[in-house]
């Protein structure tokens, strides 16, 4: 079978991406969802990338099960389900082209956060020292902050609903809630395969599983599998705040597409 030019740049999309997932631990999908809508459409894009995306999520969850904390996956579940569900509705009523815009505004506003959003949040939202002294000390945060975190929840199920590219802006919230590194790839890992389910079940049942998409799905799984290796074996060589400020630029980039 021959090869088209956009199956081709779809397959490299799908090893760049995947190669700065396994680097960065976010942004996987969304710096692959625009260039893949503009080659394939919106429909396929969602139902190959989700499908990939559950499928390299699913080998993390199977090395790192233990290290799952259930606690915060239940309640990242709970809001991002509640999210995808606006979000797919959304995605049935309002005109795809004005979506794709707002979803690059988006993408550009994650850069942005990912660049200076943290300090602008400390500012914003002060955490309150707790005591102090020994293995008590905390520190508690406040309920601004509290109700800001659970609204990125349920904002990052809106934008899976629509795009499958919720990732980047939940991890503003799990930075904070996942504190260790296997804790967070797990628990982050569970959540993308479980919610994965649900959303590729409401693709199949719309019928958007055509032979095209079952034939991009099993070919990117050459991309994707070398995407991970490669990734895996750079995030050992090259620093990774150097690898991030480059992420954020083609998420400039990747946004622009969109909007385009």
């Amino acid at each position: 079978m021959t090869l088209s030019w956009k199956e081709l740049l779809v397959f490299l999309i799908l090893f760049a991406a995947n190669l700065i997932q396994a680097i960065t631990g976010f942004a996987g999908t969304l710096l692959g969802m625009p260039p893949t809508i503009q080659l394939i459409g919106v429909d396929e894009a969602k139902s190959v990338l989700a499908v990939l995306d559950q499928l390299s999520c699913l080998l993390i969850v199977l090395t790192g099960f233990r290290h799952i904390n259930w606690k915060e996956f239940c309640k990242m579940a709970v809001l991002m389900v509640a999210g995808m569900f606006i979000g797919m509705k959304i995605f049935e009523v309002f005109p795809v082209q004005q979506l794709l815009t707002l979803y690059g505004v988006m993408i550009l506003c994650i850069a942005i956060w990912k660049l200076f959003g943290q300090k602008l949040a400390q500012g914003l939202f002060p955490q309150k020292a707790g005591p102090k002294g020994g293995a008590g000390e905390h520190r508690a945060k406040s309920p601004a902050y509290v109700a800001g975190m659970l609204l990125v929840i349920l904002a990052a199920g809106v934008i899976h609903g629509m795009f499958v590219s919720g990732g980047a802006l939940l991890v503003i919230y799990a930075s904070s809630a996942l504190k260790e590194k296997e804790e967070f790839r797990a628990t982050m890992a569970m959540l993308w395969v479980t919610i994965g389910c649900y959303l590729t079940g409401n693709q199949i049942q719309a019928g958007h599983f055509n032979s095209h998409v079952v034939f991009l799905c099993a070919a990117g799984t050459i991309p994707l599998f070398a995407g991970i290796f490669f990734g895996t074996k750079l995030v050992k060589k090259i620093r990774q705040e150097t690898f991030l400020k480059l992420t954020y630029v083609l998420l400039v980039i990747s946004g622009a597409l969109a909007i385009v």
